[in-house]
């Protein structure tokens, strides 16, 4: 079973390799597993709950255009492979609802089919272990998952989709995921691992997740607000 989900993923892989889309790289910025941000996502263990629990996922190809003068967040685009329709970033979006829930990858609401996605290199290995548990339902989880999609891109509006990490919503983000990975850190490895949970560790905890939430959501509001001047180069913004 182990051995059919691998070969399952180094065939899915090879397709993909051969139906690579070419871009402008005069016009775009290309992100693949080279880049420092999506082998963080690969590398880092933690990085496995969001995949396999929330469906956070993030694409195998994304683009930066360099030619325009917009925040980051707002020049950033998802391609899809099947279709080659360029989807804007904010398509999967917390204020959508579309951030998460993306178990197979993100959704291409143009064609139906599924734009490719990295794995966590964690999530890779927890999977292949329980392969045997949810092997034989794959299919049919798949099936059910594609039939949801539609209904959850209806009624996106790119131009309503507020910047998450604009004036004081960074703030938000940041605490929301300084809030779940206290939950995680401090309150369910623990639990799971037969450690004390104590008054002390979990005060411990809010003060560090708190902190750690606040700086992730500034750094966050600092990279995902950048602009480019007029010699291409990325500058921070003065509307932040």
């Amino acid at each position: 079973m182990q051995k059919g989900y691998i070969c399952l993923y180094l065939r899915r892989w090879q397709q993909l390799k051969k139906n690579t889309m070419e871009f402008n790289k005069e016009k775009y910025k290309i992100y693949t597993w080279k880049n420092w941000m999506v082998l963080h996502w690969i590398l880092n263990p933690g990085l496995a709950i969001n995949e396999l629990i929330l469906g956070q996922r993030v694409p195998k190809i994304s683009l930066e255009d360099k030619t325009s003068s917009k925040p980051r967040v707002e020049r950033t685009f998802v391609p899809c492979p099947h279709c080659e329709k360029l989807h804007d970033g904010r398509t999967w979006a917390t204020q959508n609802g579309t951030a998460f829930k993306n178990w197979f990858g993100l959704y291409c609401s143009n064609c139906g089919k599924v734009i490719p996605c990295v794995m966590n290199g964690f999530s890779f290995i927890i999977l292949i272990i329980t392969f045997p548990i949810w092997g034989w339902f794959r299919k049919r989880m798949k099936e059910n998952w594609l039939k949801k999609q539609p209904e959850r891109y209806e009624n996106i509006n790119i131009e309503l989709t507020p910047n998450p990490f604009d004036k004081k919503n960074w703030i938000k983000t940041g605490l929301s995921w300084g809030a779940f990975m206290f939950l995680i850190m401090s309150i369910g490895f623990p639990y799971f691992n037969g450690q004390d949970i104590t008054f002390k560790t979990l005060l411990l905890g809010i003060v560090i997740w708190t902190i750690g939430g606040l700086l992730f959501g500034y750094i966050m509001k600092i990279f995902m607000n950048k602009i480019m001047n007029k010699k291409g180069e990325n500058t921070a913004s003065n509307n932040v």
